[in-house]
């Protein structure tokens, strides 16, 4: 029986991946690839939307690559590629594009809430057709399942509505994708501003948590995290929300669950335990960053390793694109 296929897609917006990106979705991308068929993505096209320098793009499409494989990706197992590597992407995303509705686009929250904040004169259109192109992403490989974060759910279904209507207006080509969202330990808050998600947006790097930075640098900077009132070690995300976002990494990590990390730690103070934490973060995260630092020293064989996930990559969207094309009544080059 064949394996049901999965697909996912992560930008390289920096040289580095946080401690959001791997908790909250690659982690699930490793553990998939023994019972999925697996294509990921490092989606450079769609960075392009928040304006990029050239040279610290192309490093950090190939950063992103080096610590995908150091994660545990393997390329001989999952199809990995860079999405501009394979022009389908563009070219079904015009189709995305002219079957859906500009009120539809409107509605995207990141589109919202980034025009909001910076006025429509200064958000790029690309940002407005950034959900199209990501259906696209996603249908060219027809895969069953999608593994997101939750923040991505309504990306998902707007995928959904867009192959439906496609299917249902045209022929049935397109695959009726899945999200498979993580319930556990999904979202991990910012050192600093624990009420808020970890992200590359956030106001300041001290409240990251970034795979290629030093143990010296990650250990400082989880001692430095806020915290709350009292010294109890217990998880309480509403009065509590620091602790808790530091039981959560430390239970991500060891293994222990939060009542077993509360226990261990009952009487003991704060400092006592970032000491714990930083030290269960750092032990695992320092042999990534040492093999993420060894592929990159190898940047020819990066390349090679991505020539051939971008043409397996490749076979699968041209015929998805084919097919949609045939149906919408584009006539072939022949």
């Amino acid at each position: 029986m064949s394996k049901a296929r999965a697909l996912s897609g992560i930008q390289p917006t920096s040289g580095s991946f946080h401690l959001g990106n791997y908790l909250g979705a690659v982690r699930q991308w490793v553990e998939l690839q023994a019972t999925h068929d697996t294509y990921y993505c490092v989606v450079d096209l769609h960075a392009l939307t928040a304006g990029v320098d050239p040279a610290k793009l192309r490093d950090a499409t190939l950063a992103s690559v080096a610590q995908l494989i150091a994660l545990g990706i393997d390329p001989e197992q999952s199809t990995l590629f860079i999405q501009s590597h394979v022009p389908a992407h563009n070219q079904l995303a015009w189709i995305m594009e002219c079957i859906a509705g500009f009120g539809e686009a409107s509605r995207m929250t990141q589109f919202k809430d980034k025009s909001a904040k910076n006025g429509s004169d200064r958000t790029v259109v690309g940002l407005f057709t950034y959900p199209m192109l990501q259906a696209a992403d996603i249908l060219l490989y027809q895969p069953q399942y999608v593994p997101v974060g939750e923040d991505q759910r309504q990306h998902i279904e707007l995928t959904r509505d867009l192959a439906q209507r496609f299917n249902s207006t045209y022929k049935e080509i397109f695959t009726i994708p899945e999200g498979y969202i993580l319930k556990s330990g999904a979202k991990i808050f910012d050192l600093q501003d624990p009420t808020s998600k970890m992200s590359k947006s956030s106001s300041s790097a001290s409240g990251l948590i970034e795979l290629l930075d030093s143990t010296e640098a990650n250990t400082k900077k989880i001692k430095s995290a806020t915290t709350d009132a009292g010294r109890e070690i217990t998880f309480d995300e509403v009065n509590k929300p620091g602790i808790s976002n530091l039981l959560t990494i430390h239970a991500a990590f060891s293994g222990q669950s939060i009542p077993e990390i509360e226990s261990a730690f009952e009487g003991k103070g704060y400092g006592d335990f970032k000491v714990a934490v930083a030290d269960v973060v750092t032990t695992h995260l320092d042999p990534i960053r040492r093999r993420s630092e060894e592929l990159l020293s190898d940047k020819g064989e990066l390349t090679r390793l991505l020539k051939i996930g971008a043409e397996k990559a490749a076979i699968v969207a041209n015929e998805t694109l084919r097919k949609a094309y045939e149906a919408i009544g584009l006539i072939p080059r022949g």
